[in-house]
Formats: structure tokens, sequence, C-alpha cells
């Protein structure tokens, strides 16, 4: 559908926007005369939809005009044509890039809401409210360009400078330069002009147009739909405000004691016995298998760790494990425990011989010739076994 052309779009009425009595409001459009687009902003807001459809999906560029098929009928769209339909000037600044640093300096100021130069990356918020409407006819309809139309670019500053500054530009140069990238096939501009192509195509008397459609009044620039755009923007303005200072707030630091409090307390059952602590004889009341009514998940930053009342429980129960063990531990535990030590003769005669044997040196053979002495150990053994037995009988 051709409203797909001008879904975006915006045109003036000059004769409304001028009686406003909103000085800045019509100081911006008085600027936008002088600069010469009066003819190109305001001309009679008409669309032959089926004949715009026609027009892009043949228009190509041959040889520095615009090419296309309309109706079967060849048209040919010059940049003398173009300027001389909407009475665009000719003359100044052939490029933006030609645009004076000190005038882009003075625009920084001139439009700033705050009064402190404008950021050139940033958003149009930073403006006064004309200059925000200057930046959306600029956006859409002169430059006509997609992507965000908050967004401050080098280009629609250039543009909105020429306008606020005064500065001449080759306006018929640079608009049919912006017509010459629609009806490339490769380039990515947005499609816009419909009226503006419109009035051009009925300077062909051979075209067949079609029927034609009033623009949408919603997309014309009058008194009421200014004064529309300003209760927008003072409203999103309102809600943004709003929505920093409640953000602010939600961000503030949150204490244990905060979070408590926000917390909804419930009534639970839990299981109680008493433990009597040794060094106070006070019962203190211990909970037991207490069940959990809500957790927090993923609470705010807490600025102060507290301990909790499980913690607590847990403090008195270690205290009073320690002083039970205190209490049941003797007197005087530094001292070593004595062990008794049990003399050799002390020990049973099986214990001892086997005890001997383990400490008696091991003989082997050697590798000489000689026999290896033997030692008669039978009165050594008969010796002790008359000393054990003295000891179990001492009256004898």
């Amino acid at each position: 559908m051709a409203s797909s052309l001008y879904s975006n779009a915006q045109h003036v009425d000059f004769e409304s926007v001028l009686g406003m009595d909103d000085p800045g409001m019509v100081s911006m459009f008085e600027a936008l005369m002088a600069s010469g687009l009066r003819g190109f902003l305001g001309c009679p807001a008409v669309v032959y939809e089926d004949a715009l459809v026609d027009f892009f999906e043949n228009a190509s560029v041959r040889n520095g005009a615009v090419f296309s098929t309309v109706g079967g009928q060849i048209v040919e769209i010059s940049e003398k044509l173009f300027a001389e339909t909407f009475e665009l000037p000719i003359d100044g600044l052939g490029d933006l890039s030609e645009m004076p640093k000190d005038a882009i300096f003075d625009a920084r100021s001139i439009v700033s809401l705050s009064g402190e130069p404008i950021n050139l990356s940033g958003r149009k918020n930073q403006m006064k409210m004309p200059f925000r409407l200057l930046c959306d006819i600029v956006a859409k309809t002169i430059s006509v360009k997609a992507g965000s139309f908050n967004a401050i670019t080098v280009e629609k500053f250039s543009l909105l400078t020429a306008v606020v500054c005064g500065v001449k530009m080759k306006w018929a140069k640079f608009l049919f330069g912006v017509l010459k990238k629609m009806v490339s096939v490769k380039s990515k501009q947005a499609k816009g002009f419909a009226i503006q192509i419109s009035l051009l195509l009925a300077t062909f008397p051979t075209v067949e147009l079609g029927e034609s459609s009033a623009f949408p009044a919603s997309k014309i620039l009058s008194k009421r739909t200014v004064l529309r755009f300003v209760s927008i923007i003072d409203r999103d303005g309102a809600e943004e405000v709003t929505g920093a200072a409640t953000k602010k707030a939600v961000s503030k630091k949150r204490t244990a004691a905060d979070i408590e409090a926000a917390v909804p307390k419930k009534k639970r059952t839990s299981k109680k016995k008493s433990i009597y602590s040794i060094s106070s004889l006070e019962m203190v009341a211990v909970a037991e298998e207490a069940v959990p009514i809500q957790q927090v998940a993923e609470p705010l930053d807490v600025e102060e760790p507290r301990c909790s009342s499980a913690d607590a429980v847990d403090l008195i129960i270690q205290q009073v494990l320690e002083e039970t063990r205190a209490a049941d531990a003797p007197d005087d535990t530094t001292e070593p425990v004595v062990t008794e030590e049990k003399h050799w003769f002390d020990l049973p005669y099986d214990d001892l011989v086997k005890q001997w044997e383990a400490e008696r040196p091991v003989v082997t053979a050697s590798d000489t010739a000689e026999d290896i002495a033997t030692v008669d150990v039978a009165p050594a053994v008969q010796q002790l076994d008359n000393s054990a037995g003295a000891r179990r009988n001492p009256s004898s």
C-alpha cells in the first residue's frame, strides 16, 4: 500500500501554525519559511497512491535525472524541474560538510533546553520544544532517514543548524539528492516525498494518475496537531522524570530491618524444650523443627549482616555444651594420666619366654666350615622358673 510511503511523513500548514500563541513555535516556523522551504513543506497535500506505487517500482537514476514509468508512460524528473516546482533555493552551501563550525557551535546553545551546549551524540530531549519539533521535520520530511527519530545525528543537526542560524543552502540540490537515493536500488534510504512526488507527476499531462486522496490530517502540522505534539512531549517527559525517581527509590539500599518489616509475619507452631544454663541456672527456650513461613528471594542490598534468631540459638547451645563439659571434667585436667609400669618379673611365664625369644639374636650358618658353638640354655630357664615360683610362694 502507498500509505507505507508516508507513514512517518509530516507536512506543514504554515497559515495555521503562524497564528499560534506560542512565540517559540512561531519563530521556528518563520525560520523554515526564511530558509526557502515553504514551497516544499507546504505544497498542496494531495496524494496519488496508485501512481506513487508505480513510480517507486519502476524508478531509476540515469544521467543525473530520475526516470520511471507510471501508467505505462515514461516520466523524467530533473533537478531543474524539482527546484522550479517547489521554488527551492539554488544558491548557498552545496554540501552539509561545508557547514561552518561556528554556526554549529551557536546552534548547540540556541536549541538547548538547559542553556548549556547540547551533546551531538545525545537525544532530542535536550532541546527546547520548538526545536524538538524541527528535529522531527528534518528527520521525517527533509532527510527521510530510517531509524530512531529521537537520536541526534550529524546530518540532522547540520540541517537544523542551517534553519536556526539562517545558513544559505542549495536546498534544490540537497533535496533532489535525497530523491535519487530513494529510488536507487542499492540505497537503504527510506521512501518518502509522497506529496512532493505526487505534485511532480501531476505536471506530466499524459500520465494517468488515478484517484487522489487527501493526506492524513494527523500528519499535517497545524495549530491543533502542534499543540497535541507539545502535550504528548510534556506527558512523556513527566513520566520519564517519575520513572527515574521511582527507579532511584527502588535502587536505594535497604537494611535487614527494612526487609524484615516488609515481609508479612504469620503465626507458626514449633516445639520447645527447656535447657538450663549451667552458669546462670536460667531456663532458655530453644525452638526445634521451626517451619519457615516465607523466604525473601534475592533481597536487595543489605548494608550490615545481623545475627538471626537461629544463630542466637546456636550460640546458646554451644555455650551450654561447653559449660556441661567443664562441669563433668576433673578439677585438674592439666596433670598427665599415670600409667602403672609392669616389671618383667610380674609377667606370666609364657609371656616372659616369648619376650626373651623375641629379643634373642638370630644365629645363621656361616659361610665357613666351622661348626657353630651351642650354648646350653636350660640352666638359665630353670633359674627363671625357680625365681617365679619363689614369688608365688613367699612363705616357703
